[in-house]
């Protein structure tokens, strides 16, 4: 009895980790660093986050989960409520369309990938945000925070890959 009940409590937890990974990184990205302009430029972690983890365990990774991590994101963020969580929904579903492409890949042609979706999603995001707002941000700012982004990803995909190996085994 207690056995199988830790045995589903294990499988509840490690079904949870890439959605609870995600949000601590969303979490993290808006504590002050002392950087001038910082928030201004800061990556895109949600973005990192999601792509990493659709590529690589859609399995755990469900929709609704996406949509609570880019609430979040916007919640924190100050931003547009749902248009975070909008363009991550469109990137996961561009990724499972496209999902067998990336098994199995080189590091490299991942990477690629990302910088494509995520020139496609911050794109999307400055003219949704253009749209109902009404002011797009300078495009110095914005080409700065996507060579960030772009940057960073292989960092965070290396730590979250030690935490997809250390909780989730080789899967």
């Amino acid at each position: 009895m207690v056995v199988a009940a830790l045995a589903q409590f294990d499988r509840l937890v490690k079904r949870a980790l890439p959605a609870a990974l995600s949000l601590l990184v969303v979490a993290l990205s808006v504590v002050p660093v002392p950087i001038p302009e910082y928030a201004v430029l800061a990556p895109n972690f949600a973005l990192m986050s999601v792509f990493y983890w659709t590529v690589h365990r859609p399995d755990l990774f469900p929709a609704w989960g996406v949509f609570l991590i880019g609430l979040f994101a916007d919640a924190l963020s100050g931003g547009l409520v749902g248009l975070n969580a909008f363009v991550l929904l469109l990137v996961q579903a561009t990724i499972m369309a496209q999902h067998k492409v990336f098994r199995g890949k080189a590091f490299w042609l991942v990477w690629l990938a990302f910088v494509i979706v995520a020139f496609g999603a911050q794109l999307l995001a400055a003219v949704l945000g253009f749209a109902f707002r009404g002011g797009l941000p300078g495009w110095p700012i914005w080409l700065s925070q996507f060579a960030l982004t772009i940057a960073l990803y292989p960092a965070l995909a290396a730590l979250l890959g030690r935490m997809q190996r250390l909780f989730l085994g080789g899967s």
